[in-house]
């Protein structure tokens, strides 16, 4: 399929394109603008840019991965004069979808939905997506692209078992596909079946060289290889997995106390909660960062999967408690967002729940702010991970006054509201916009204006 449109095409190390709107470069990662939606990936996975201002240029539809995966690139055809039919004016066509499968062809109905899938997808409505994709098979039920992409989503959603069993027919449907596969390890291993995961990973490498499945392989070869002799208990909402000589029976029973607690408390602050069991890892010190390589200055993680160091506690101690709050409100923010959210929020707001107040930094923040020296809002927005100790400070402060400042201002209600858009495939200055009415300029002097007035001299 080819789209007459001014773009950027973005050639990545691993084959695959993304095709923008716009691209930048902005401190070792490019910038890529698709609709209202800005996003950024590191500049080292990039080969090259084609600019293509004016030019006609290939359009691959990006299908839907989850945080940790490379998304996979559909190759339905349906033709220029069938996706103009159903996706036009900046919607679906819902009445040219109905037309379409009035027709009685089983796959042209197939392909019009899957097209509007991809629309839907591509704005992070993912549930309007997973609507599009189960009616496409219904007309195709063994069509690989749509299956894969299907699986997908509903890993995206966090319905793991459902995405299971789509993931094992898109493989059957095309054993070669190393999207297929590498989506098929990820279902793996969001059910806890590592080994499996690690099998299908390695599958998918051999047919096609992917740095990101390749790092999947490695945490999952490591995180097997730490928990061999690990044991497992659940509770309603937690399976924890630990070494029976790091956690006592005490610590155990504290430990699902306080998550169960926990988890009740942040439905009524959040509004929603994870549709999966959450899986929750108790590591020693080392253990923690042989495992996530994580830096230094990590005191927790939650990349899909709670994981703590608890360094030889034998009791809860209200520092174990703050971190398995802060995490787990990773978890519910993951589920309300679907993983679109950017990152001074999520971690403004694990920090808000701990609870953690910006007063032990308030005056020296405030008076940043009076200098116009802080970090703007919006370059916050990827992972934290890649600073040092100073910058992480930083950038954790700064996100705690945030939302502190718009929970004084607006209540809890307003923040719940910012992810539920965000949820539905709004821009994060969308979402701002249909809540608290104002973007991230105004935003930014409301910040600064509350902590002067709070903390100020």
């Amino acid at each position: 399929m080819c789209l007459a449109a001014p773009a950027d095409v973005i050639r990545l190390k691993n084959g695959k394109t993304i095709v923008a709107d716009s691209t930048s470069e902005n401190n070792g990662r490019i910038e890529y603008i698709i609709g209202d939606n800005t996003f950024s990936i590191p500049k080292t996975l990039v080969e090259g840019i084609d600019t293509g201002r004016g030019s006609t240029v290939p359009a691959a539809p990006p299908a839907i991965a989850s945080v940790e995966l490379a998304p996979p690139q559909p190759s339905v055809s349906g033709g220029t004069e069938l996706i103009s039919k159903v996706v036009h004016n900046g919607q679906v066509d819902v009445a040219a979808i109905k037309a379409i499968e009035n027709e009685g062809v089983p796959e042209r109905s197939a392909e019009a939905n899957f097209w509007a899938a991809v629309f839907e997808a591509r704005l992070n409505n993912l549930p309007a997506a997973e609507r599009y994709l189960q009616a496409s098979l219904h007309y195709r039920p063994d069509h690989p692209v749509a299956l894969e992409t299907y699986a997908a989503v509903l890993l995206k959603l966090e319905r793991y078992s459902e995405a299971l069993p789509y993931a094992e027919r898109a493989m059957r449907a095309s054993p070669r596909s190393a999207e297929a596969l590498s989506v098929l390890g990820y279902a793996y291993y969001r059910n806890n079946r590592n080994r499996d995961a690690i099998t299908a990973w390695k599958k998918s490498l051999s047919l096609r060289p992917d740095p990101r499945v390749q790092e999947l392989a490695a945490q999952a070869e490591r995180e097997s290889s730490t928990e061999a002799d690990f044991s497992e208990q659940e509770s309603h909402h937690f399976v924890l997995h630990y070494e029976g000589a790091q956690a006592p029976d005490g610590l155990r029973r504290s430990l699902f106390n306080v998550l169960e607690a926990q988890y009740n408390k942040l439905e009524g602050d959040l509004g929603a909660s994870p549709r999966a069991t959450i899986s929750v890892s108790l590591y020693t010190d080392q253990e923690f960062f042989d495992v996530t390589h994580a830096p230094a200055w990590t005191a927790a993680l939650n990349d899909g999967k709670i994981r703590i160091p608890i360094a030889g506690l034998t009791s809860m101690t209200p520092g174990l408690s703050r971190s398995l709050r802060h995490e787990l409100t990773h978890s519910f923010i993951s589920q309300i967002t679907h993983g679109h959210v950017p990152q001074w929020l999520d971690e403004g707001l694990a920090q808000l729940e701990e609870p953690l107040s910006i007063a032990y930094a308030g005056k020296t923040l405030a008076a940043v702010y009076a200098s116009g020296n802080q970090v703007p809002l919006n370059q916050l927005e990827m992972s934290f991970l890649g600073y040092n100790t100073q910058e992480a400070a930083v950038a954790y402060a700064e996100s705690l006054a945030a939302v502190e400042c718009i929970r004084a201002n607006y209540g809890m209600s307003d923040l719940a509201r910012i992810l539920q858009r965000l949820g539905e495939g709004a821009s994060i200055e969308s979402a701002l916009r249909s809540t608290i009415h104002e973007g991230y300029a105004q935003l930014e002097t409301e910040i600064g204006d509350y902590l002067l007035k709070k903390y100020g001299q």
